[in-house]
């Protein structure tokens, strides 16, 4: 035991003490991996396979896989689940390079950790929304628990390439408290957008399951409510853009909100035309992958407007 206990330190020592671009690119892989899981588990939904395998943990009762019986739709959904197990290598590998910095990059190491921790958490809620069936509001925070890594993983891509980068903090040039109160609107608007689209689409017809239960709303009225924050993202936008320019702004804060002016551009477009033309598959799935993009834009701009987040 003592023998592998010294082998052990031996391989940590090995370690990094400061940030490489190996942690910088592990914390890319996580932002990306986090919202590549969202763009899959939306395509379980959008190909009718949400109960491709009807139970869980095992894919169906007496196989941890996919018998011939289930058909596509059992492959797809196993295959999705698999992709978990991707997420929990990279989540692990993050922690490991920066195992010895667990000190001296605090915020670093526990936003690394928080990717992991929750993982196991996003794999129960996935079991739940099988065991009912893909009840809409369970499907809704299956998703949202998605949303919230990939703000974590924003934050973890931001600090890493600041201490690559030699910067104690994230603001080079500090924020006015108009900025700072429109990076809060901005935060606030979009995740209000992205929760009450969940259940918009939990009215809509792809239910991943044609027995899955609905919500009995009016899609008119709660798509039409989904776009009040909506407006007030872009208002709140365009006002931060504009003052981004006329007073002395940090270009890491200019950069960010050119960005979710791109996504919310998209978004929107996408949004329109998919409410227009009766939700086409193609187009719902651009949308899930919009609203990840849509989360981590308002969360660099957040961060990079306010700096409350700790370096």
């Amino acid at each position: 035991m003592s023998s592998v206990s010294t082998q052990l330190s031996a391989w940590t020592e090995r370690l990094p003490l400061e940030i490489t671009k190996v942690n910088h690119r592990l914390a890319i892989a996580s932002l990306i991996s986090q919202i590549g899981i969202i763009v899959t588990g939306g395509a379980v939904r959008l190909t009718n396979s949400g109960l491709g395998c009807s139970n869980w943990p095992n894919c169906v009762p007496g196989s941890m896989t996919p018998t011939p019986e289930m058909g596509i739709h059992g492959l797809i959904e196993f295959g999705n689940r698999l992709l978990t197990f991707v997420l929990v290598v990279i989540a692990v590998a993050m922690i490991v390079s920066v195992w010895r910095m667990r000190r001296t990059h605090r915020t670093i190491y526990l936003l690394s950790l928080s990717l992991l921790s929750v993982i196991p958490v996003q794999a129960i809620i996935g079991g739940i929304t099988v065991w009912t069936k893909l009840n809409p509001w369970v499907v809704s925070l299956h998703f949202l628990a998605s949303t919230a890594l990939v703000a974590v993983a924003t934050l973890l891509v931001n600090r890493t390439a600041l201490k690559l980068d030699g910067h104690r903090e994230i603001l080079a040039i500090p924020s006015s408290p108009t900025q700072r109160t429109l990076g809060w609107t901005i935060a606030l608007a979009a995740s209000a957008a992205v929760v009450l689209g969940t259940i918009v689409t939990g009215t809509g017809p792809h239910a991943g399951d044609a027995l899955a239960p609905r919500h009995n709303f009016s899609a008119d009225l709660v798509t039409r409510i989904h776009v009040v924050p909506v407006y007030i993202l872009v208002a709140a936008t365009i006002i931060a853009l504009v003052l981004a320019y006329r007073i002395q702004t940090a270009q890491a804060l200019k950069t960010a909100l050119w960005w979710l002016v791109v996504v919310i551009g998209l978004q929107a477009a996408i949004g329109y035309i998919q409410h227009f033309n009766g939700l086409p598959v193609l187009l719902v799935l651009f949308h899930m992958l919009g609203s990840a993009l849509l989360v981590s834009a308002a969360t660099n701009v957040w961060d990079r407007a306010t700096g409350r987040f700790p370096v």
